[in-house]
C-alpha cells in the first residue's frame, strides 16, 4: 500500500492473533494496521476454507455474466448484482442506488422519489428519470476503466472466451479521496488514516490462452475449463525475489553526528523504503522505482496544462515538498485501476507562488484530463544520472544524493546476482533468473537508532530471499462465452450452514420424562422427611394433544 506507514510488522508465519496494548507506552501505526491485517487474515482464511476457492451465496449469487451482442466492435457483457467470494475476500457486484435530489418546487411540495417524477415549471409533471440497471456491464463496470477507443480493451472477436474475475487491493489516500480528508483541520496538515479498497475486476480471456488438455482443443465440461484457467491463473504469479541490507559507507566518520561512528544505514532520520518494480517482464526487460517513503508522497493535481501541472499543494515541508530534478509520475485513478506502468516524468521547475511545477513532458493518452478521477503526482526517490557520494552528503533541499544504474522511462533498470546500492548504505539485491511483474513491491525500514534495516537474515546473519509483499492478485472464473447465445455459467454457490433444529427421538423423551419423576420423587421424599404434607403429583403429560371436536363429541353423549 501507498501509505505513510512507519514499518510493515504484519508476518503471517508467527500466528498471532491479536495485537494486545499496553498501558503507559507509545502507540504505533505499525500496531493497528497489524491488528486490521491479523483480522482481515483470519476472516478471509476461515470464509476460504468454508466456501473453497471461489463461491457466491446460493440466493444472491453475484457476477452472473450475459453476452450482449453488438457491432461486432463494441460486443459488451451483462453482470449481474449480489455477492461472491474470491479466496476468502466478499465482493459485491450490486448496483448502488441513486439518491434522490431536492427538486424547486414550491414549498410543501413533497420531492419525487426515485423513479417518479416531480413537477415542471409549468406546474405539469416532469418526465420520470429512468432507474438505473440493477447490475453492470463490461463498458461501465466500476473499477475497470474500459475504453471502446482502445483496440486491447474490446471483447475478443472470436469465440469462444472466458470472463474471469481479477481481484486485487489498493490503498486510497485523500490525493485520490477528497471526502478522507478532515477540512476542519485545515490545508496546512497533512491527511489522516488511508483505506484500502477491494477492487474487482471482469476481464475476457481468449480460448487459445487456457491450452484445454484435449485433442480438439475444445472443452468436454464445465470442470476442464475451471482446471485449464487454474493454470493460467497460478502461472500469472511473480517469480520475482529480493533481498535487502545495510552497508557501512565509506568515509562514514566524516559525520559522526548523523548516527553513532560504527552505525552502518547513515540516513539521519528513520524510512519506510518502498522498492517497486515498474515495467514488468525478464531482467532485460524490468524496471524498478524506489521511494523513501513508501511511495505517500503525493500531491492532487487541480488543473494540467501542456507540461505545466497546477496542484492543491506544494507540500507540508522541505521534506515532503517537490524540487527541480525530481522524479515524479503524473497518474490518476484510471491508470491505477488498469494497473500500467506509465513513463516517469521529471521536475523542471518549480513556481512557488503559483503552486506549480513544470514537467519534462505531457502526460500519457488521457491521464490527468478528467477530474473525476483525480489526477494527482507521486513522488519517487531515486535520481537517475547522479551518483552516491561517499561522505552522505546532502544537496540543497536536505536529501542524501544516491546512486543511479541505467534508466529506461525514468526507472531503474533491474540488475540481478548484485548488491544495488539505494542511498546511505541500503543495498538491495534481485534473485537472478526471475521474472517481475509491474507493481509487485517489497518494503524496508531502515532505523538510525540500530543504523541498520530491517530484513529477516539466517543464523549466519545473511539476509533471506523473499517474494513481493504485493500486490495479491486472485482470479476466479465467472463464464465460458460459446458464442452469442451460448454462454456457460461457471460460477459456484454455496447454501446456508445451518439448518433446522431435529425433532427429539423417542429415546430422548423417555429420558426426560424419567428425569422428572425423578424429581418430584425426590422433592417428595424431601417434604416427608420435614413432615410436611405430601406434595401433589403433577398431572400426566398427555403422548398427544386432546382432539376438540372429539371432546365436544364426548360430552354430547354420542
Amino acid at each position: 500500500m501507498h501509505a505513510d506507514i512507519s514499518r510493515d510488522t504484519f508476518r503471517p508465519e508467527r500466528h498471532y492473533s491479536a495485537v494486545i496494548a499496553q498501558q503507559g507506552r507509545v502507540q504505533l501505526d505499525a500496531d493497528a494496521n497489524e491488528q486490521a491485517a491479523i483480522q482481515l487474515a483470519h476472516a478471509r482464511t476461515v470464509a476460504a476454507d468454508l466456501i473453497g476457492q471461489h463461491g457466491g451465496p446460493r440466493d444472491a449469487t453475484g457476477f452472473a455474466v450475459d453476452f450482449v451482442p453488438g457491432n461486432r466492435e463494441l460486443d459488451d457483457l451483462t453482470i449481474g448484482g449480489g455477492r461472491y467470494y474470491v479466496d476468502g475476500i466478499p465482493l459485491d457486484a450490486t448496483r448502488p442506488e441513486p439518491g434522490v435530489p431536492v427538486t424547486d418546487d414550491e414549498p410543501g411540495q413533497p420531492a419525487a422519489e426515485d423513479g417518479e417524477g416531480g413537477t415542471d415549471g409549468d406546474g405539469g409533471q416532469a418526465p420520470a428519470a429512468p432507474r438505473p440497471p440493477a447490475g453492470w456491464t463490461y463498458w461501465d463496470q466500476p473499477d475497470a476503466y474500459r475504453d471502446p477507443e482502445r483496440p486491447g480493451d474490446r471483447l475478443p472477436a472470436q469465440f469462444p472466451y472466458l470472463a474471469y474475475l481479477k481481484v486485487w487491493e489498493r490503498s486510497v489516500t485523500a490525493a485520490e479521496d477528497p471526502l478522507l480528508r478532515e477540512v476542519a483541520l485545515g490545508s496546512a496538515l497533512p491527511d489522516t488514516a488511508a483505506r484500502l479498497k477491494v477492487v474487482w475486476q471482469v476481464l475476457p480471456l481468449p480460448g487459445a490462452a487456457l491450452e484445454l488438455d484435449t485433442a480438439d482443443g475444445a472443452p468436454r465440461n464445465q470442470d476442464q475449463v475451471r482446471e485449464a484457467f487454474a493454470r493460467w491463473a497460478a502461472a500469472q504469479t511473480s517469480t520475482a525475489r529480493m533481498a535487502a541490507r545495510s552497508r557501512r559507507p565509506e568515509h562514514a566518520d566524516d559525520e559522526p553526528c548523523l548516527v553513532r561512528p560504527d552505525a552502518r544505514y547513515r540516513g539521519p532520520e528513520n524510512q519506510m523504503y518502498r522498492v517497486e518494480i515498474h515495467e514488468g517482464g525478464t531482467a532485460k526487460e524490468a524496471t524498478f522505482k524506489w521511494s523513501r517513503e513508501n511511495g505517500s508522497v503525493t500531491f492532487a493535481v487541480d488543473e494540467l496544462d501542456g507540461t505545466w501541472v497546477e496542484l492543491a499543494s506544494l507540500g507540508s515541508d522541505d521534506k515532503l515538498d517537490l524540487n527541480v530534478g525530481d522524479v515524479v509520475e503524473f497518474t490518476d485513478s484510471g491508470a491505477l485501476g488498469r494497473g500500467e506502468p506509465l513513463p516517469l516524468l521529471r521536475v523542471e521547475e518549480v513556481d512557488l507562488p503559483g503552486r506549480r511545477v513544470r514537467l519534462s513532458g505531457e502526460p500519457e493518452g488521457q491521464v490527468g484530463r478528467r477530474p473525476e478521477l483525480h489526477p494527482f503526482l507521486r513522488r519517487w526517490d531515486h535520481r537517475p544520472g547522479t551518483r552516491r557520494t561517499g561522505s552522505g552528503g546532502t544537496g540543497g533541499s536536505g536529501r542524501t544524493k544516491q546512486g543511479a544504474g541505467e534508466t529506461r522511462g525514468g526507472a531503474l533498470r533491474i540488475e540481478e546476482g548484485g548488491w544495488l546500492p539505494l542511498e546511505d548504505g541500503v543495498h538491495v539485491y534481485f534473485e537472478p533468473g526471475r521474472t517481475y511483474r509491474s507493481g509487485d513491491f517489497w518494503t524496508v525500514a531502515a532505523r538510525t537508532a540500530t543504523g541498520d534495516v530491517e530484513w529477516p537474515a539466517d543464523a549466519a546473519r545473511r539476509p533471506l530471499l523473499r517474494s513481493p509483499h504485493g500486490i495479491a492478485t486472485h482470479y476466479a472464473p465467472l463464464a465460458w462465452v460459446l458464442s452469442e447465445s451460448a454462454v456457460t455459467d461457471l460460477r459456484l454457490a454455496f447454501g446456508p450452514l445451518a439448518t433446522p433444529v431435529p425433532a427429539a427421538s423417542e429415546a430422548a423423551l423417555a429420558a426426560e420424562r424419567a428425569a422428572e419423576e425423578e424429581t418430584v420423587a425426590a422433592e417428595r421424599a424431601a417434604a416427608e422427611a420435614a413432615g410436611q404434607p405430601e406434595a401433589p403429583a403433577p398431572p400426566p403429560v398427555p403422548a398427544e394433544a386432546p382432539d376438540p371436536d372429539q371432546d365436544a363429541t364426548d360430552r354430547s353423549g354420542s
